[in-house]
């Protein structure tokens, strides 16, 4: 990676100081870089789905254990995670080599020699997760459900269209509060400049199973446009009826749908409606039905920057250490996580 690529990616990852989370809780992945990176999978009975979650930006597995706990068993699904190349208890390539071999025994040259994240890092550690359902726990891509959170969007996006290429795609996605890309956070590019990262806005065309986007009107982080663009972005056969949360920003969607449970209720919707694993059918993903014909972002108050109203978080810069409703950081969502699901859940 060039100086520059390193410059970028210093600015656009902010890993929290590591939180714990028991040896018990997770496992050791190694990716084709030689990086060891820390997983857990949460199995559920009888679960028909596995959701394969690419966290944010200032998250890390200690941080997200209870919530994915309590929403496995909510949803009826497994679920993995992963931390990405530099965060949590993640480590650099074994032996300390900056060009060994891979978990596949091939060479693969590292992108930095600083052990940093970066976004080469972070796709090669979600294929790794994904290996690991497909070889380990001999899962079938139409059984595996990706879900991304803002900067996890990245991983998501790049590995859907990957498979979707491969001709074996995965069963759908999820996107929570989504980028169109990294620069495109603080700048209204209309295309890819060299040195952007994680340009979701060009994986979108190329995947081919059912999408669902969940974004707040009010996020001050990525702003509310972004997910409105991805949708449109995508094909027309493959966009799951979106969900806007009215006035939620970037780290209280769950917080503010406490009292109804309506963020489960949605996730769950998804599912049942669109991913054939749930009912017992790992078939080939099935375009979804127009849900949203002749949309008009501007007439929704997005913030667009082409809307004429004023671009909510448009001006931000990157790198904000905000992308976490579980980490020290929170400010809304200074509930407990765990007690989200559990009142979902009729279980007080």
């Amino acid at each position: 990676m060039s100086i520059m690529g390193d410059l970028i990616s210093s600015l656009l990852f902010q890993p929290p100081s590591p939180t714990y989370l028991h040896p018990s809780r997770h496992f050791w992945l190694t990716n084709k870089y030689s990086n060891r990176i820390p997983a857990f999978f949460i199995e559920r009975p009888n679960a028909k789905v596995t959701i394969l979650f690419s966290h944010g930006n200032a998250e890390d597995l200690g941080m997200i254990y209870d919530w994915f706990n309590d929403l496995a068993r909510v949803l009826r699904v497994n679920i993995m995670a992963y931390d990405y190349s530099g965060y949590g208890k993640s480590m650099g390539a074994v032996g300390g080599n900056n060009n060994t071999g891979g978990a596949n025994g091939s060479t693969n040259e590292h992108p930095n020699r600083s052990g940093h994240p970066c976004e080469e890092y972070v796709y090669a550690d979600i294929e790794a997760a994904y290996d690991y359902l497909l070889n380990v726990r001999k899962l079938k891509p139409e059984e595996i459900v990706l879900y991304g959170r803002s900067l996890g969007s990245g991983p998501s996006c790049y590995l859907a269209s990957k498979t979707a290429k491969m001709g074996r795609s995965v069963a759908g996605v999820i996107l929570q509060s989504p980028l169109l890309s990294a620069f495109r956070v603080a700048f209204n590019f209309r295309f890819t400049m060299v040195w952007d990262k994680f340009p979701n806005i060009d994986y979108a065309p190329h995947i081919r199973c059912p999408v669902f986007i969940v974004h707040g009107t009010q996020d001050e982080v990525v702003p509310f446009y972004h997910g409105e663009d991805l949708f449109l972005s995508l094909q027309q056969e493959w966009r799951a009826k979106p969900f806007w949360v009215i006035g939620a920003g970037h780290n209280n969607i769950e917080a503010l749908l406490r009292p109804s449970g309506e963020f489960v209720d949605k996730l769950i919707e998804f599912l049942d409606l669109h991913v054939g694993a749930r009912k017992g059918e790992a078939k080939a993903p099935i375009p979804v039905p127009i849900c949203v014909e002749n949309y008009d972002k501007n007439q929704g108050g997005s913030g667009h920057p082409s809307s004429g109203s004023s671009g909510v978080g448009a001006t931000m810069a990157m790198g904000v250490n905000r992308d976490s409703p579980w980490g020290p950081t929170k400010t809304a969502v200074g509930s407990s996580t765990t007690a989200v699901l559990r009142n979902v859940d009729g279980v007080v």
